[in-house]
């Protein structure tokens, strides 16, 4: 029998990483029920919460026998720094796509998605010319998109109206875990780029819109 050993194979030695700040161990909830107790992740989802009704996401209807009324959960995580130790707390609200009824709830769901040579592309032109480019990221992204479609939600665990707990919520604008949610915002930011004067790249008509400002091209 030939072996690694006697073939002079042998596997690396597993050495433990040390580090000034070691990574803590993970304390991610899984369960409303207990999130909801500590002060450190009731507080976000209070944020998400109000957030949401700020917003104007769902009002609160009696339910229907004939409404498809899906359910919603609770996601944490733990935003971490570079070398490790806690940012921030982290609760974002999502509702159960997977209920949803092809027909009743949605039809389509696809999405573009930009091609990495179009990247390549906007990088090459900005390093040749010199430009400027500037990255940014929309916090609650999907809670700004109407919805086409009638979607009925539980409501959210922790947060059920004292005088109508029976109630369900009709969805008035996007939520994360709903099957059409990226779609929806593609075409809401498309509306509101073309609004704006952007036209759309021949080259990627889907992904990459061009407006000219005084002869300089904004990509």
């Amino acid at each position: 029998m030939v072996t690694r050993s006697k073939n002079g194979i042998f596997k690396p030695k597993q050495v433990n990483a040390i580090s000034r700040f070691p990574l803590p161990p993970s304390i991610e909830p899984t369960c409303p029920s207990k999130a909801i107790k500590i002060l450190e992740w009731k507080a976000p989802m209070s944020d998400e919460f109000n957030a949401l009704m700020a917003n104007d996401t769902w009002t609160l209807i009696p339910p229907k026998f004939k409404f498809n009324v899906i359910g919603c959960m609770w996601i944490f995580q733990i935003k971490r720094n570079p070398y490790g130790s806690i940012s921030r707390y982290k609760a974002r609200l999502v509702a159960k796509g997977f209920n949803q009824k092809l027909g009743m709830n949605y039809f389509d769901t696809f999405s573009p998605v930009i091609k990495p040579q179009t990247i390549q592309i906007v990088f090459c032109l900005a390093l040749s010319h010199d430009w400027s480019l500037s990255h940014m990221d929309i916090n609650n992204a999907f809670f700004h998109d109407s919805l086409s479609k009638d979607i009925y939600m539980s409501q959210p665990y922790g947060f059920v109206h004292p005088q109508h707990p029976n109630y369900v919520c009709k969805l008035k604008k996007s939520l994360y875990g709903l099957k059409q949610a990226l779609r929806v915002w593609y075409q809401s930011l498309k509306a509101f780029l073309l609004s704006y004067g952007f036209t759309n790249a021949r080259f990627d008509t889907s992904c990459l819109y061009i407006i000219m400002i005084m002869s300089l091209p904004i990509f």
